[in-house]
C-alpha cells in the first residue's frame, strides 16, 4: 500500500495517481525504470538530431525552388526601365543591318561607340550587338563601280531606316536613334 503525501488516502501498491484526489504518487516512479517528463518527446537523442537536419534539408530545397523561380530568364534580364517608368525590352540582337550593292562596298555598323567594320561584295544582311533601346549607325562607301548602294536598319525585321546613293565613290549614313 502506499499513501498519498497530499491527502493521506491508502492506495495500492501498483497505482501510479491517487484513487482520491488524482495526485502523482511518488513511490510509483520509483517502480518505473524509464523515466519520462511530463510533456517531452519520447524519442532519442539521435532521432531528434535526424528530424532537425531533415528540417533544414526541406528549408533549403524549398528556398532554392523559389529563388530559382523567381529570377529573370536571360532575355528578361535586357529589359531595362526608364527614369519616366516606360520599359524598353529587348530580344537579344533585335538590330540587323542589310547592305545590297553589285560591286565592292566597305561599312561600319553598330553602337556609334563601338562600330564594327565589314568589307564585302554583293547583298549581306548583319546582326548588330545592339539592345533596342541604343543608337544605331551605319555608314557605307562604295569602291568604285556604277549602280546604287542601298543601306537599310532592320528592327525586329521591319525597315526602320534606309538609305541609298547612285554616285561613282558615293557614301551613305544612317543614325537611328531609338
Amino acid at each position: 500500500m502506499v499513501k498519498c503525501p497530499r491527502c493521506g488516502y491508502e492506495n495500492a501498491s501498483t497505482s501510479v495517481y491517487c484513487d482520491n484526489c488524482s495526485y502523482l504518487l511518488h513511490n510509483s516512479r520509483a517502480n518505473n525504470k524509464t523515466k519520462v517528463r511530463n510533456g517531452a518527446w519520447a524519442v532519442g537523442m539521435a532521432k531528434k538530431i535526424i528530424i532537425v537536419l531533415g528540417i533544414i534539408v526541406i528549408a533549403f530545397l524549398l528556398f532554392s525552388f523559389a529563388y530559382n523561380n523567381s529570377q529573370p530568364t536571360s532575355n528578361e534580364s535586357l529589359n531595362i526601365v526608364g527614369d519616366d517608368g516606360s520599359q524598353h525590352q529587348s530580344s537579344s540582337y533585335p538590330y540587323k543591318a542589310v547592305i545590297q550593292y553589285e560591286g565592292n562596298w566597305y561599312a561600319k555598323m553598330g553602337d556609334p561607340n563601338y562600330l564594327q567594320e565589314k568589307t564585302g561584295t554583293g547583298m549581306a544582311t548583319f546582326s548588330l550587338d545592339c539592345a533596342a533601346w541604343d543608337d544605331v549607325q551605319i555608314e557605307a562607301e562604295k569602291y568604285g563601280g556604277e549602280g546604287e548602294l542601298k543601306i537599310q536598319l532592320l528592327r525586329n525585321g521591319k525597315v526602320v531606316a534606309e538609305n541609298t546613293t547612285t554616285a561613282e565613290l558615293g557614301s551613305v549614313s544612317i543614325f537611328y536613334d531609338s
